[in-house]
């Protein structure tokens, strides 16, 4: 029996797909690393085991600066998923590989300056344009998968 071809990992578009995604998964790793690291610096827990084993139930409590890398992860959930349904789907759709590796790249790099302004709380507007050029990408992407599927609708 022979082993499956594996085509997607030769489509170009797919592999750029990957490995801008993979960066952003990592980069949401790291978010969670450091929220945990801000939790251990300021002693302030959710959960009351946690804290227990850490000082006492005095630091079973919520901290500003938890709540920010909080907020920062979440935000990264609320668009690195849908990004990946929409790459994948576009990458499905034959693209120039140069034009999707333009659109990952900008959602990348969207999504990497916008954790940073909202870790280090860089001023106003770095964070909302940095989110909204990254949204570009994703619209595009789904105005591309839209128009190729109405047909099929």
């Amino acid at each position: 029996r022979v082993a499956p071809s594996f085509k997607m990992m030769e489509n170009k578009v797919f592999m750029s797909f990957t490995f801008y995604s993979t960066i952003l998964i990592l980069k949401m790793y790291v978010v969670a690393i450091i929220t945990g690291q801000v939790r251990l610096r300021k002693k302030a827990f959710a959960n009351p085991e946690d804290a227990l084993r850490n000082g006492g139930l005095q630091y079973y409590r919520e901290d500003p600066d938890v709540e920010r890398c909080r907020r920062a992860h979440r935000n990264d959930m609320e668009n690195i998923f849908p990004f990946l349904f929409l790459g994948a789907v576009y990458s499905m759709l034959d693209p120039s590989p140069a034009v999707a590796r333009i659109h990952f790249l900008i959602f990348c790099v969207g999504r990497i300056v916008h954790t940073i302004a909202y870790l280090l709380q860089l001023k106003a507007p770095t964070r909302s344009v940095a989110y909204s050029v990254a949204q570009l990408p994703c619209f595009s992407m789904a105005l591309q998968i839209l128009l190729a599927t109405t047909p099929y609708w």
